[in-house]
């Protein structure tokens, strides 16, 4: 009986023991829970567009939803850089607590540089660029600035003067039973950007054939095209720029055995260059010379000719925290039959309708009256299926719309990527 007390004692103490682990364990639980709740609700509210890895590196900031709900909004852009890679810029825009800021920042990717180092950057640049905004939040007192490498004094010439050449080659093969396919490209092309000249040159040579086994014996489509184009533009002023283009190549769809080109332009930018990745409203004129040599007679009784175009375009482009927009126009004639001519519309448009509504709507549109160069008596049956031959046409279009509508928690915060899932 004394050894059952006891036995009974010693549950009672262990049960009691376990009972206060559990209480003071669930205590310091729900101080840890609610100090980390108050912290993600004092954390900065940003509207951005945000990978995975970003909100894995950032998880300091809250990746809301809806912009109204955002203290900082960034607009990023993403422009060619005159070595093949890329700069990327972020317009970060205060508001509501943090009205009046705003903030530009940059980084730029070298032409070989890998997804991840793309992506290490972009964090980076983000962190310094969101800084001065986390710095007036109740966070500020956990973060850690710190710097990593020696700076140098001096800095080495460019023994390349700013030119980047680049070499590529590109095929496939593939088929099956009754079809087989080729494709083969090569390409090199040097280009030196500073920030008075743009000079760009590169050679192509593009080849395919499709073979069809059909009842009816073997159809085969075959089409080849080579070519040489050089740019050089000189810049005037932060609005003015003029150069030309120089052109030679051949196009065994478009019945052209060797075509050359020569076509000298000034332009005109509404607002400076330096604000070209926000904002853009040009106006280019081109005159220039063609010369043309046919593989077959065109349906204007030419097997070469010599002939005076010119052209002019207008391009406008914007980026805001709403969408943006990318329109363009081009009317081209020759002379002096201003009857063949051709007018081109290009329109790329993303709106943020509402809250978590948005629409994309794109597209192009070309009226045609130029096309000297089609063969005469046509193409059969064959070559118009398997359009090797270029066909006489009056029009040509290209619409795509695209309606994204989002709703629930404004924030988005975890990542969870088991099963491969988001």
């Amino acid at each position: 009986m004394f050894i059952l007390l006891t036995r009974i004692t010693q549950v009672k103490k262990l049960f009691l023991l376990s009972a206060c682990l559990i209480y003071m364990l669930t205590a310091f639980s729900q101080e840890i829970n609610t100090k980390s709740d108050t912290l993600r609700k004092d954390a900065l509210n940003v509207f951005m567009e945000a990978s995975d890895y970003i909100r894995k590196e950032m998880p300091y900031v809250n990746y809301v939803r809806d912009i109204k709900d955002a203290g900082v909004y960034i607009i990023s852009t993403m422009q060619q850089t005159g070595s093949g890679g890329y700069e990327h810029t972020y317009y970060l825009v205060g508001q509501n607590e943090n009205s009046g800021m705003r903030d530009t920042i940059s980084f730029a990717t070298s032409p070989d540089a890998t997804q991840d180092e793309s992506r290490i950057m972009e964090v980076r640049t983000l962190k310094m660029g969101l800084m001065r905004y986390v710095a007036k939040t109740p966070l500020s007192k956990y973060m850690n600035i710190s710097f990593s490498e020696p700076l140098s004094e001096t800095i080495s010439s460019d023994k390349w003067n700013s030119w980047v050449y680049r070499a590529s080659v590109y095929g496939y093969l593939n088929g099956q039973k009754s079809y087989e396919s080729s494709y083969l490209n090569w390409n090199i092309s040097a280009v030196r950007v500073t920030k008075d000249w743009k000079i760009n040159m590169a050679t192509s040579y593009n080849y395919s054939i499709d073979q069809f086994d059909t009842d009816d014996g073997i159809i085969k489509s075959e089409n080849n095209s080579r070519n040489f184009n050089s740019l050089i533009v000189k810049s005037i002023s932060d609005h003015w720029s003029y150069g030309g283009s120089f052109y030679l190549g051949s196009s065994s769809y478009s019945n052209i055995d060797m075509t050359l080109k020569i076509m000298p332009g000034i332009e005109y930018d509404l607002y400076p260059y330096s604000e070209s990745t926000r904002r853009q409203l040009r106006f280019l004129y081109t005159p220039g010379y063609i010369y043309n040599n046919y593989t077959d007679t065109t349906i204007y009784n030419k097997t070469k000719e010599g002939l005076f175009r010119h052209s002019f375009s207008i391009a406008y482009e914007v980026v805001q925290k709403w969408g943006s927009i990318d329109v363009s126009m081009q009317y081209s004639n020759y002379f002096p039959d201003w009857s063949k001519n051709n007018l081109s519309i290009n329109a790329y448009l993303d709106f943020r309708i509402a809250k978590g509504l948005s629409v994309n709507l794109g597209g192009d549109a070309s009226i045609i009256h130029d096309q000297i160069g089609l063969v005469k008596g046509g193409a059969t049956t064959e070559e118009v299926l398997l359009r090797v031959k270029e066909l006489a046409t009056q029009f040509q279009y290209y619409t795509s719309f695209g309606l994204t509508y989002t709703f629930g928690s404004i924030y988005n915060n975890v990542v969870n990527p088991r099963f491969g899932g988001n």
